[in-house]
């Protein structure tokens, strides 16, 4: 999802002064910056550390200068394609579950997660306004150590989902190659793309080092952070959605999990269920500054453990774990295969 830069838009738009300065500030700052061609055969920019596209970096870089949370904000934190969609529908069924009645259903029955809970760096760098304040949830693909000042330094709760790398690197693949293919080009061969990803080229990459930022905060500050993998939520759902229900602060009462509010909500949120409705098999959904529509569908792929196996050779499948265990070395941290 590529836009103009910043300053093409305010010659466009005759927008303020103030904003034709940020424009060439943020122009200057890109022309110092390492860059490489990355997915989709756009540019991307090595910026604190970490790869993004332009339209990326102009939304991080924005939210970077501008963006102040509320108190109450709940920040849902992922890579790319690691069960984003996932946590969002289920955060934002614990969260609304007390304003649905008998004549009320919930948003995500007739709205993709993505337009339920908006994300930082695209919806709210391009209309801070753009969400119902009423719903604190904020999604954002940002490393931790790129986040807002104002979130890092704030009461702000992060809830952050991680998965195998194997199967993230295949989920992005598919992802992008959609997106590819609706621009009408041929999409990026897996073998290229497997080589980009472990050079830790990637919108958002290093995955490593994505990971590794998230869960060294989560370290430091438990009762800001809950770090999740991917695996564990899939094995053991109930137990997890009691979880983030707690840690969100909307701990479900005795006679809401007698009465099977739990188990309504995982089934509610599920792939088989979510993956089926209207909005998600036939709508398309536009991120904000683009004019290219994204079938929602291609946010539902499989959403299943080890699908990797099909894609990559067993050689490619062990190069990335080489990668990843010697990344991880020392953190603590073992993630799931």
């Amino acid at each position: 999802m590529e836009s103009s830069l910043p300053s093409t838009q305010i010659l466009d738009s005759g927008e303020s002064a103030e904003r034709k300065n940020e424009a060439k500030n943020y122009s200057e700052v890109m022309s110092t910056l390492p860059k490489v061609k990355g997915w989709r055969g756009y540019d991307y920019y090595l910026y604190q550390g970490f790869w993004y596209d332009t339209f990326f970096l102009e939304g991080l870089v924005s939210v970077q200068e501008h963006f102040h949370p509320q108190s109450t904000d709940i920040f849902v934190a992922s890579s790319p394609k690691t069960g984003t969609t996932w946590l969002k529908a289920l955060t934002f069924a614990i969260l609304t579950r007390s304003r649905l009645s008998g004549s009320t259903t919930s948003s995500l029955l007739t709205k993709m997660p993505h337009d339920c809970v908006p994300f930082l760096e695209s919806d709210l760098a391009q209309d801070p306004s753009n969400r119902d304040l009423a719903i604190p949830l904020v999604s954002t693909h940002v490393p931790y150590s790129c986040l807002p000042q104002s979130i890092i330094s704030s009461s702000c709760k992060i809830i952050y989902i991680c998965r195998d790398a194997k199967d993230a690197f295949v989920s992005l693949w598919y992802f992008l190659s959609a997106h590819q293919r609706s621009e009408n080009v041929e999409p990026l061969p897996l073998e290229e793309a497997f080589e980009l990803f472990c050079n830790g080229i990637a919108n958002f990459g290093p995955y490593w080092d994505h990971v590794l930022g998230y869960w060294r905060a989560s370290l430091e500050f438990p009762e800001k952070i809950l770090f999740l993998t991917y695996e564990e939520m899939k094995k053991d759902t109930a137990a997890h959605v009691k979880k983030l229900a707690e840690f969100m602060g909307y701990s479900f009462t005795l006679e809401e999990e007698e009465g099977g509010e739990v188990q309504k909500i995982i089934s509610m949120c599920s792939f088989e269920e979510l993956s089926s409705l209207e909005v998600n098999k036939n709508a398309v959904h536009r991120a904000p500054g683009t004019s290219i529509p994204i079938q929602n569908s291609v946010f539902f792929r499989k959403g299943e453990i080890g699908d990797w196996a099909n894609h990559l050779t067993p050689e490619m499948g062990a190069r990335l774990d080489d990668i990843m265990e010697k990344k991880l070395k020392g953190s603590g941290l073992k993630l799931p295969r």
